[in-house]
Formats: C-alpha cells, structure tokens, sequence
C-alpha cells in the first residue's frame, strides 16, 4: 500500500486524513490522531546582554517597540535640561563675578575702610565687558528658567507605559460554552493542555474562571499577574521619578513587559537647587551690590533718620559732605523716601550700626537683604516638600532662580523684605492674627504689595469674624508706623504712583497722546484710568479661568460612573485609565476639606496646619488638556460654591497689576514669583519669567552714573524699543487666559463631556 502523500515541511499543513472507512475496510487497526501544528508568531530575539540567562527572565524587545522614540524624547530632554542647569548655573556665577571685580558701571564705589565688607577684588574692569557680562548673565538666566520650566511639566503626549493586557472580567460557567472533549492542544514542547473550562486555582481564587485566557495554565495566570503588577509598579515608580526631575530608571524585576527608561537626570534635585539658591545668596551678601544704585539711597535714608531729619521731607541734597549722602547717584539726590515706616526702620539700624563708614551700612542692609531672600525659600521649600514636582518648580521660580538673585539680592532691594513678609502671611494665615501682622509689615515696608491682602479677605469673605480680626490686626501695624513717622510720609507715595517708566508701554501711549492731541500735557490722569482698566481686564481674565478651571465637568444625567477596569478599590494604569475631564482642583475639592481654622484634613487622613490643602502627588501631573487647572491649583476654598483660595486670588492680581502699571522696574516681579510658587503649575510662570528677562535687558544697567557716553544707545534705543515686547506680553496674556477660559467653558458643559466621553 503506497503512503499517504504528505505536505511539504514548513507549508504550514499537516497529513492529509485518510476516512475511518477505508482503514476499516483495508484491515488495519485505527490510527492514533494526528496533532495539528498550532501556528504561534515567533518570539524576537532578545538582546545579546553578554552574559547567559533564563530563557523567562530575558527581556523581549521587538523591532517596532516604541520604546525606541520615547528614549529619543528622553535623550531629548535629557539634553535640554542639561543645557538649561548649564545655562542658569552660568548666570549665577556671572552675577557673583560682576560683584567680585570691584566698581564698575554696575557696581557703585563704596567708601570705608578696606577690611569690612563687602569684600571685592578692586580691579575695574573694563565698562564694556562688565556690561557684557551683565547681559550674558540675564540671557542665559531667562532662557535656562524658561526651558527648565517647561520641563518640570509633564509631556502632552507621554508614550503610554507597556503592560500586559487585562483579561476581561470573570464569566459563570454557565455562559462558558464548554469545548468538545477532543480540543485540545499542544503546547511548546508537545504536551497537551488542559480544556479552558477547568478552573485555575489561585488567580481569582479558588472556584474562579478566566476564559480570557484560553490555554493558560494556573502558572501561567500567576505569571501574568505579576507581570502586570511589576508594570504598574515600574510605571508608577517612573512618573515619580519624572515628577521629582531625576528620570531613574524603575527596577524592572525581571518582567518582560517593563518598558526601559532613560537614565539621564533631566534636572537637578529640589534640594539641591534650594542649597545652590540659597549659597549665591549668601555669598552675593558679602559682595558690593550691583545693578543699579538703590542701596546707596537706602543708606542715606537711613542716615537721616540717625541724624534726627525725617527721609519723607528731605533727599541727599540737605546733607552736604555727609560721607553717607554723598554717595547718592543723580536723579535720585533730591527725591525723599517712597518707602514704608517699617523699612526705614531697617534702614536706621543699618546706619546706626554702620555709622560713618558706607561699606559697613551697606553691608548690614545685604545681611538683612540675603536673610529675608533664604527664608522665603525656605518656608516655599517646607510648603511644597510633599509633592516633588511643585517642590522642583518652586525652586525654580524663587531660589535658584538666576534672574531674581540678579535683582533682588545682586541689586539687594528692599522688595525682598515685603515678599518675605507677604509669602510668610499667606503660608499663616490659619492663625488670623499672625497672619494680619505679617500681612502689615509687607504694607509697611512697600505699599504696592497690600494687593497681596486681597487674597485672603476674599478667602474669609463669609467669615466675617476671622476677616475682621486679621485686617484689625493688620491695619494696627500700618496705622501706628505711619503714625511714627508723620502723615508727611504719605505725599511722596502718591507722587510716584503718576510715574510712568520708560520700558513701559504706556510710555508709547503717551508718545501717542502727544502727538495727536498735543504736548501741552503729560496725561499722567488719562494713562492712570487707563492702568487701571487694563489692570481690571487681566485680572478678571485670570481668576474667570481659576474659576472656571475647578468647575467640574458635569456629566449627562444618564451617564453612571465609570468604573476603574481593575474593579473599584484598585490602582488603574495609565494604559487603562480615562483621560481626566476635571481640574485638578476639582479633584482636590472632592477629596479634602479645607478649613482655616482646623487645618486641612486630606484624603489620607494628614493634616496640614497652614490651612492650604495639598493633595496628591499625581494632581499636578494630570490636570486638563488646556493646562488650565494647573492655574487654579489644588487649592479651592471650602467656603461656598466657586470660592477660590487666597494665595490664587494674590497672584492673579499681582500678576496684573505688573502687567497693566505704568510705573514698572524689573525687581517688582519678585512679587509675583514668590506667589506663583505657591500655586500651581501653569503658563502664566513663562510670561511672569519672559516679563522680568525684558525688563532686566531694558534696565542694563539701571543707573546713570558711570555709563560709557558709547553705550548710551542702551538706554535711548533698547528700552523704548522692549516697551513694544512688554505689550506683546500683555496682550498674549489676555488672549490666553481669554481662550483657555473658553476652553474650559466648553469642557464644562454637558454636551460636550458626552462628545469627550464618546472618543474616550
């Protein structure tokens, strides 16, 4: 009998059957069944390590993984943030070497003895190269913050992290069909397997089925949920290290379905920016100031009050041959003292303790100047240590920022003492009273920064009684330092808010005036009405998008919740989990409950004694498509409906008011980044960082005296002409907080979540 003609090998087909009849008909005994070849996608070869493993424990890499672009973006940011650390380090050792070479167009020359400080190297450098540096200094600082703070925000479009597919929920045995009893098949090694209807003890317990996973055994089923446990892990574990700037790379347990990472660090850690912050800023302490001359009228100020005259009746002018007056830079020798009785305060200690010598008052007033800058850092440091990517970003902002150590500490203005204050009153303001004396110190050192106090009484507006006690408390302080000093200190302020500086675009709106009306006035009133108008529309714009923003989507009412795929109760990957369509206010305000007066309790059950709910870790990173809850933050107020906290309502209108006033120099940003590190992530930092960096190039340097006849095109060109950037700014501003609102409008209502719930 000639044999039965069979396929070729690899066809793919196996031997043609021959009918049971014909084999009973020839005689012969019945053949044993023939196994039927199971076609699986062969495995890709794993990468050649070198070393000789367990096949299991070998990772499986395919050529079409997307592993391979998400280690480019990595390697790309990777990149960026090496060359932003570069670029704001850089800065920061160029602030300190203008310090160190001595008097130049950006030091003024300090009188005294040689040994007290501060202390320089005395060699003069060339007025064009200190400028240089200046310049490089406030570049590559604007430019390093700007792009590490795009990198302290999470991707758009992150690359979902690889897992083991989820098997689809259990089934009854009865809507199991049962297989024929000669299915069966053959696994790698030819054995064969047992029928899909036999229950695997021990992944879902005892009496459990998974018909999702036909053919799988109970180790098998264990190996898969581990697999997918050490995936979550290893993801969970990734976007933490992300979040706190340092890509470490998660361990992977041996599982093949962990997706590799990159092992650059993007950014350095929290601590370690907030130590390098706070070391510049005591070194720059025991170095001449720079950048403008400021500090000069500071001393005088304080000189005059030693020597029994008042600072808000004379100017340096009435002290001839005083070693202290005489150091005063023009224009500012006849002006008195805009500042407030608590800062004058600080100024005739330093000149008590400095006495005749210049260098030592000076010096005194940096010591002071660096000790309010470190603990401002320190108490946004402390506030924002839970959550590491708003500690990473609140480092950037205030700390190791390059361009505030420039001006605030660098150029030692007494702005600082006001953000201490201001920052320390919000972070305190569980305690009513501590919080209103803090709260009239900052208004008593400089009195634009009493904004700040609008935040917490609109907090407090329907508790009248916690409202009234804190604004008693802080209108005692500013009412018995004024009444020291005399009502006279009150006319110098008023005569300064009609200022109009000459980066400030309403400058070009009073070119315009002129021209068209006439130059027979300044239209110092028409450019203040009109300040304040735009002051009203930014202001507006932004706390409508706070509001908005932690207004939570409403769903139809015949929509149910949906349920996590893992089951209620359990972690849900981010492969599996629903893009969020709330806020990450929204969130906050149903997880926490936030009260002044106790503290707030979150939804782990920890209490925080400043009043000021922090949430979750993961809050930050999520929010909206729009980026719109990250300017609301997580802190909305429990009292009532749509109430927004108050250090989101200070930075709104501090931002504004930076924006829309016409007297604006480039230290008056500090404000508004010492506030916007208590908030959430949001673009409104990058236009606050892009604010300051014009103006810091506007005023370079921000004097008069000392400047090579040369180099007068700085000051008679470039800054006009960066009044056109500052209103580019502007309007950008109100267009996106316009259109991000909008956004928010749309997502909000019921229509739409349903469209956005379909194309989930």
């Amino acid at each position: 009998m000639r044999p039965l003609p069979s396929s070729p090998e690899g066809s793919g087909r196996g031997r043609r059957r021959v009918p049971r009849a014909r084999l009973a008909s020839a005689g012969r005994t019945r053949a044993p069944p023939v196994r039927r070849p199971v076609h699986r996608t062969p495995s890709p070869i794993p990468l050649s390590t070198g070393t000789s493993r367990p096949a299991e424990a070998t990772p499986r890499v395919c050529w079409n993984f997307p592993v391979t672009s998400e280690k480019r973006h990595e390697k790309a940011r990777g990149r960026l943030a090496g060359l932003a650390t570069a670029a704001i380090g850089a800065s920061i050792l160029l602030t300190i070497t203008i310090g160190l070479l001595g008097p130049s167009p950006m030091v003024p020359a300090l009188t005294g003895p040689s040994w007290q400080p501060p202390y320089s190297l005395d060699v003069h450098p060339n007025p064009y190269l200190v400028i240089a540096l200046a310049a490089a200094a406030i570049i590559l600082g604007g430019l390093g913050l700007l792009t590490a703070l795009a990198l302290t925000r999470p991707p758009k479009h992150p690359h979902p992290p690889t897992a083991t597919p989820q098997a689809p929920p259990p089934t009854s045995s009865a809507d199991t069909p049962s297989p024929q009893p000669d299915e069966t098949r053959s696994d790698a090694q030819g054995g064969d397997r047992a029928p899909t209807d036999v229950p695997r003890p021990g992944a879902l317990g005892a009496d459990a089925q998974r018909p999702g996973l036909p053919g799988a055994d109970a180790t098998r089923a264990a190996t898969t949920e581990t697999d997918t446990g050490a995936a979550r892990a290893d993801a969970a574990q990734a976007d933490a290290a992300r979040a706190d700037g340092s890509a470490r790379p998660p361990k992977t347990n041996g599982s093949p379905t962990a997706a590799p990472s990159s092992r650059r660090r993007p950014l350095p850690s929290a601590r370690l920016l907030v130590l390098i912050g706070c070391a510049a800023a005591a070194i720059l302490a025991f170095l001449p100031p720079s950048g403008s001359g400021d500090h000069l009228n500071y001393a005088a100020y304080g000189r005059m009050v030693t020597l029994g005259l008042s600072p808000y009746t004379h100017g340096a002018v009435d002290l001839p041959g005083d070693p202290i007056a005489d150091a005063v830079e023009d224009p500012w020798r006849e002006e008195p003292s805009v500042y407030g009785p608590v800062a004058t305060a600080v100024q005739a200690v330093a000149s008590w303790i400095g006495g005749d010598s210049l260098r030592l008052t000076i010096f005194v007033l940096a010591l002071f100047n660096a000790a309010a800058f470190i603990v401002t850092a320190l108490l946004i440091d402390r506030f924002t240590r839970d959550d590491p990517a708003r500690r990473l970003r609140a480092a950037l902002l205030w700390t190791a920022n390059p361009l505030l150590l420039y001006q605030l500490v660098a150029g030692m203005h007494v702005d600082t003492l006001a953000i201490a204050c201001m920052v320390a009153a919000l972070l305190a303001r569980s305690r009513p009273t501590g919080s209103g004396v803090l709260l009239g110190l900052g208004v008593a050192i400089k009195v634009n920064s009493g904004l700040v106090a609008l935040g917490p009484a609109w907090e407090l507006r329907r508790r009248p009684a916690r409202l009234a006690l804190m604004a008693a408390c802080a209108l005692a302080v500013v009412v018995i330092g004024y009444a020291i000093v005399g009502p006279e200190a009150i006319a110098p302020m008023t005569r300064t808010s009609k200022s109009i500086s000459h980066a400030s675009f309403w400058k070009l709106v009073q070119g315009w005036l002129q021209s068209i009306v006439g130059t027979g006035s300044a239209y110092r009133g028409e450019i203040q009405i009109g300040s304040i108008l735009v002051l009203a529309l930014i202001a507006w714009a932004l706390l409508r998008l706070a509001s908005r923003s932690r207004r939570p989507a409403s769903p139809p009412a015949n929509e149910a919740t949906p349920i996590p795929p893992n089951g209620p109760g359990h972690p849900t990957t981010a492969a599996t989990s629903p893009a969020p369509s709330s806020s990450v206010s929204d969130r906050a305000t149903s997880q926490s409950t936030n009260d002044p007066e106790r503290g707030t309790t979150n939804d782990s059950g920890s209490e925080t004694s400043n009043g000021v709910g922090r949430g979750t870790d993961n809050d930050l990173a999520s929010g909206t498509s729009s980026g719109a809850g990250r300017w609301a933050s997580r802190w909305t107020a429990s009292h009532g409906n749509g109430g927004l906290e108050a250090p989101v309502v200070a930075a709104g209108l501090v931002v504004a008011y930076l924006f829309a006033t016409p007297y604006i120099l480039p230290w008056y940003d500090g404000l508004a980044l010492g506030l916007l590190a208590l908030v959430a992530a949001s673009a409104v930092d990058g236009f606050v960082v892009a604010h300051l960096l014009v103006l810091s190039l506007a005023y370079l340097p921000a004097r008069v005296n000392g400047q090579p006849e040369d180099l007068e095109w700085l000051r008679t060109v470039v800054r006009p002409q960066l009044a056109w950037v500052l209103l580019a700014l502007t309007v950008a501003l109100v267009v996106w907080a316009w259109r991000t609102a909008r956004r928010e409008r749309l997502l909000s209502t019921p229509a739409r979540h349903g469209e956005l719930q379909g194309e989930r």
